[in-house]
């Protein structure tokens, strides 16, 4: 599952994923993903929740579809992305890839969510 949380700073997005994520979730997400795009500046907290199971049917190849689509159009409105995971298989794979995320990138724990909206926001 994929949630907008509505506690977030302005100029900032906040994404909860939770459980398995399909391609139905991310198809519904997509209009969110296409407004993020054209605001100007993108700047996201994403929480991972502690019962995040990875993809379902169809998540991976339209996450990557969604994710580099929108990469690829709004490379230069990237500013900040803060994770918010306490797994650490996402911590670990975020530093291995952190030179693919434009603008800057910063992980946090669960119990560090504040922190990471004010991080984000500034």
């Amino acid at each position: 599952m994929i949630e907008v949380l509505q506690d977030m700073p302005a100029g900032v997005t906040g994404i909860r994923v939770s459980g398995r994520i399909s391609g139905d979730d991310l198809r519904a997400f997509q209009p969110t993903m296409e407004q993020l795009g054209n605001a100007g500046e993108i700047r996201i907290v994403e929480v991972i929740a502690a019962d995040y199971a990875g993809f379902g049917p169809g998540g991976l190849a339209a996450d990557l579809k969604l994710g580099f689509g929108t990469l690829l159009q709004h490379h230069s409105a990237f500013k900040r992305v803060a994770v918010v995971s306490d797994k650490e298989w996402v911590k670990h794979t975020l530093h291995a890839l952190a030179w693919m995320v434009p603008g800057e990138l910063a992980i946090f724990g669960l119990d560090e969510l504040d922190q990471a909206k004010h991080w984000a926001a500034q």
